[in-house]
């Protein structure tokens, strides 16, 4: 069935009550996929009373062709480089490329900590059931990395709550996770923006203002 969420804070709303629902064991962590998964998980968050914190992955496209992921690298000690072998066959680029765009994609994840978060530590992660949040999740190329990454810092329990995603992707990430939340799984999906009336890019400035505005109220 087709469902289209009125904008990301709409979307995050709805997810959040399904996720009421479920009644997660605590202590709970919402961590969300910057950009456009920050107004979702605010609200997420607020409604479950759990602290907000930032789950930094970049993408790694093509030589080509920026928009298709050949691996994603996710922050970290060290960093996760995961990498799709599938379309790292078919598009012919070695080990070598894949680890100097990370190197340069790992100073920009270094860059959004330092002004989204403003030097505020990270959430703990350890023992607790973690509740990762996009916009929506398409390839599943970053969100396989973040999720993998996650898994390292060895969570009670991980989560995947999407608004939209498409059943294939969804079924290829559960062996990542505990349990995945998803409101609408299309078919045929082409987009995530599609799913939405509001799509717009989210900026730094907004990333900032939710994320300042869910740590002066605490969890």
């Amino acid at each position: 069935m087709h469902r289209q969420f009125l904008d990301r804070t709409v979307a995050g709303q709805a997810l959040a009550q399904r996720l009421l629902e479920l009644a997660l064991p605590g202590p709970l962590v919402v961590l969300a996929l910057p950009r456009g998964g920050v107004p979702v998980a605010v609200e997420v968050a607020r409604a479950l009373g759990a602290p907000l914190d930032l789950v930094l992955v970049r993408k790694i496209g093509a030589p080509w062709q920026p928009e298709l992921a050949v691996a994603a690298v996710v922050e970290g000690d060290p960093p996760e480089i995961v990498v799709d072998e599938e379309v790292q066959r078919q598009i012919g680029v070695d080990d070598q490329y894949i680890q100097a765009r990370a190197a340069g994609e790992l100073l920009e994840i270094r860059r959004r900590r330092l002004v989204y978060l403003k030097g505020r530590p990270p959430a703990e992660v350890e023992g607790r059931t973690v509740i990762v949040v996009d916009d929506g999740v398409a390839t599943g190329t970053t969100m396989r990395a973040a999720l993998k990454a996650l898994r390292m810092r060895r969570p009670a329990r991980l989560v995947l709550a999407v608004p939209v995603a498409p059943a294939d992707t969804l079924e290829a990430l559960r062996a990542e996770v505990d349990q995945v939340v998803c409101l609408a799984q299309p078919f045929p999906f082409h987009a995530v923006g599609q799913h939405y009336v509001d799509f717009h890019q989210v900026g730094d400035d907004e990333v900032v203002a939710a994320l300042d505005a869910v740590a002066a109220t605490g969890p």
